[in-house]
């Protein structure tokens, strides 16, 4: 199917996003198409508006034209609305809740293909629902403790059969902060897990790590050989080593569509390691992950997938 000449994809993203110029760039020269570019701090300095009436409904934001014909929404990198603040804290947090709700559902009430729906991708962010349902979907999953409580989390370390790694339990956009080996001196510091809990969980001895875009079904895999690198507990930190198209065994492919369909997501980037063992341990989902640098590296057209799906509902990429 061709795409429509009109702008009818509408990416939500911060101004400054590598991932969404590859995506305008992709879809200008697959589908002729220049899609719409949101970034949702420019509200409420920029103006908009919701009408309703019998003959339909109309959404408008000033520097924002033709969300009326948008057809799909990529959810991107999506954030609060940037409101100054005044004299009061409590007339802050009424005017910020007031933007968050109007911009929200100004965008979330467009009858759109979403790329992911809202609702599930604020749920699928939750590092404890994804472990759950991927247990639920059959993955293999690391014996876990997610917790505040210092005492408890020195009870978990001391009754493991080997090694933890310890790492944050939010998938919100902070500084990067890596996957780390437990040691004694993390021990010492377990007592500032109080006002962040934190993730313990079983290493899992490696044979690679696999990095996974998954697009309505069609899965584009990666396979990193991480332990040849600095990247044996944490495979993002190392870039160096090799990486490769791979495919999942297809009992692992159908806990992953489980998982999917589970947690309402259309999209996601997913780790899952490969232990010595022969078992495929689900580690996390990100519903807005990176994915830019394994096209790089490996040549595989994901970012064409994407826009077929943004613009066709269909993720598959002719002759792959």
């Amino acid at each position: 199917m061709a795409g429509s000449p009109a702008s009818s994809v509408l990416i939500v993203t911060e101004t400054h996003d590598v991932h969404a110029d590859a995506m305008a760039a992709t879809l200008r020269n697959l589908h002729g198409i220049t899609p719409i570019r949101l970034d949702m701090r420019d509200f409420p300095r920029e103006s908009g508006s919701f009408r309703l009436g019998r003959i339909g409904t109309a959404r408008t934001l000033s520097h924002i034209p033709g969300l009326d014909a948008v057809t799909a929404v990529w959810w991107r990198r999506p954030h609060r609305s940037l409101v100054a603040n005044g004299i009061s804290s409590a007339d802050d947090d009424f005017r910020q809740a007031e933007c968050d709700g109007f911009l929200q559902g100004l965008l979330w009430s467009i009858p759109a293909l979403w790329v992911n729906d809202p609702g599930a991708d604020r749920t699928a962010c939750r590092k404890i629902v994804q472990l759950e349902t991927a247990r639920r979907s059959g993955f293999a999953v690391p014996d876990t403790l997610i917790t505040n409580d210092p005492d408890e989390a020195r009870e978990f370390v001391a009754a493991r059969p080997g090694r933890v790694v310890y790492k944050r339990t939010g998938t919100g956009r902070a500084a990067f902060s890596e996957t780390r080996l437990l040691g004694p001196a993390d021990l010492d510091r377990l007592a500032t897990i109080r006002s962040a809990p934190t993730t313990f969980q079983d290493y899992i001895e490696a044979d690679c790590d696999l990095r996974v875009v998954w697009i309505d079904g069609l899965e584009w895999t990666v396979r990193i050989d991480s332990q040849s690198g600095v990247g044996r507990v944490d495979s993002r930190l190392d870039t160096a080593v090799e990486f490769a198209p791979a495919r999942l065994p297809a009992a692992v492919s159908k806990s992953l569509a489980t998982l999917m369909g589970a947690l309402g997501l259309v999209f996601g980037v997913l780790d899952i390691r490969l232990g010595l063992d022969g078992e495929y341990y689900f580690l996390e989902v990100n519903p807005q992950g990176q994915f830019a640098y394994l096209e790089i590296k490996t040549g595989l057209p994901i970012f064409h997938s994407l826009a077929n799906f943004l613009v066709n509902a269909d993720a598959a990429v002719p002759g792959r």
